[in-house]
């Protein structure tokens, strides 16, 4: 099994009353990117912060970088989630060093 090259923890605040609008146009974007731009998954969690923090993984940096130059993988689910985000907090880009997450099956 290859380990990512690349990971990104992305985090926001959500607006009152939009938790599920964010939580279902989070996961088309992310599907969309998955399946057509060479992401290799993400997870999408709620701290007890109130905080939603995504954790993407990709191949490459250089892999992200050509996803996201395409333009929006779901123009739709784009907008309704920029719709439900109330503060998106600056990402932060780690290196993996060692990986022992099992993938479901």
């Amino acid at each position: 099994m290859q380990t990512p090259g690349h990971c990104v923890i992305y985090r926001f605040r959500v607006r009152e009353g939009f938790e599920q609008q964010f939580i279902d146009s989070w996961s088309r974007i992310t599907v969309g990117l998955r399946d057509g731009r060479g992401a290799l998954g993400s997870r999408l969690h709620r701290g007890p912060d109130d905080i939603w923090y995504a954790y993407a993984q990709w191949p490459s940096a250089e892999v992200r970088s050509k996803a996201f130059a395409g333009g929006a993988v779901d123009a739709e689910a784009s907008e309704l989630m920029r719709e439900a985000i109330e503060e998106d907090l600056p990402e932060i880009v780690l290196s993996p060093e060692a990986d022992f997450l099992i993938l479901p099956r």
